[in-house]
């Protein structure tokens, strides 16, 4: 009796794992036929990029370019993408620090992909080499140095999630170039030996969120604790009740949170960024 018993359990447990691994199977075909059909029929950085620039090693590449309509020398800053690549959102906030006076210039980190599909935007996430992109970010940065309407030695980065995580990393690489930093909910260095090169030049802005499921606000603690004991001027804002990506295109001049960081941003970069007036 206890032996049939036995082989039913078991026999229902196989069922079970055979329905689970058919299930996984069934996931993974559909994650890769989104991502196949995105990269044939999806969009283009190309339907977005405005401007071409080749970096050292002759490699081609493309951003989006914003500018203040009067003359310059303005002040400048580098926009760094979320993983969905250089879309039509990032370009509307990179017009909108135009016309607060700031040369913007958001390069492409994935080299022409762009995707507004979640298993795409991961799958390009991870298979994009690091190294690739910020090779990309560090020439897109020596581009917009280059430019006779930016004032060289006011130049800001920022980014969103991905692009946080790499407006950060650019900071530590770049001090030198670079007048402040400036992320939104990117990955943070908690590390204060790896967060030193900031002491050069830059003080920090970093906007995070409460119930943010990807950069805890434990960590962003530490990141602001790191900071602190390197006398690295920063600020680190929490916002409670949002969660991950809460600013974008169409609320960052709305009332609300997002509305908020955009207004804290501007003042950042107005108390930090000389001669943008």
């Amino acid at each position: 009796m206890n032996q049939n018993k036995s082989a039913k359990i078991f026999t229902w447990l196989k069922r079970v794992g055979v329905g689970l691994i058919m299930l996984l199977i069934l996931v993974v075909i559909l994650f890769a036929g989104i991502i196949i059909f995105d990269d044939l029929f999806g969009s283009n950085t190309s339907d977005i990029a405005n401007i071409e620039f080749v970096d050292a090693s002759g490699q081609k590449l493309v951003g989006y370019l914003a500018t203040p309509e009067v003359s310059g020398p303005h002040p400048a800053i580098l926009l760094i993408h979320e993983w969905w690549g250089l879309n039509e959102g990032i370009t509307v906030l990179a017009d909108a620090l135009a016309r607060e006076g700031y040369v913007v210039f958001a390069p492409d980190g994935y080299r022409g992909n762009v995707t507004a599909m979640l298993p795409r935007a991961l799958w390009l996430r991870i298979t994009t080499p690091v190294e690739q992109v910020e090779t990309d970010i560090d020439s897109g940065l020596t581009y917009l140095r280059s430019l006779e309407n930016v004032d060289r030695e006011q130049v800001a980065s920022m980014g969103f999630c991905f692009g946080g995580g790499h407006s950060l990393q650019l900071g530590l690489r770049q001090s030198e170039n670079l007048a402040l930093t400036i992320l939104y909910y990117g990955a943070v260095v908690t590390d204060p030996d790896l967060l030193r090169p900031l002491t050069e030049a830059q003080p920090v802005l970093g906007i995070f969120a409460e119930e943010d499921n990807t950069i805890f606000p434990e960590e962003v603690l530490e990141f602001e604790a790191a900071l602190n004991s390197l006398d690295i001027e920063n600020e680190i804002i929490i916002y409670p009740d949002v969660g991950h990506a809460f600013v974008n295109e169409n609320n960052y001049n709305q009332p609300g949170p997002a509305g908020d960081a955009w207004s804290q941003t501007l003042r950042f970069l107005e108390d930090n960024l000389n001669g943008n007036r």
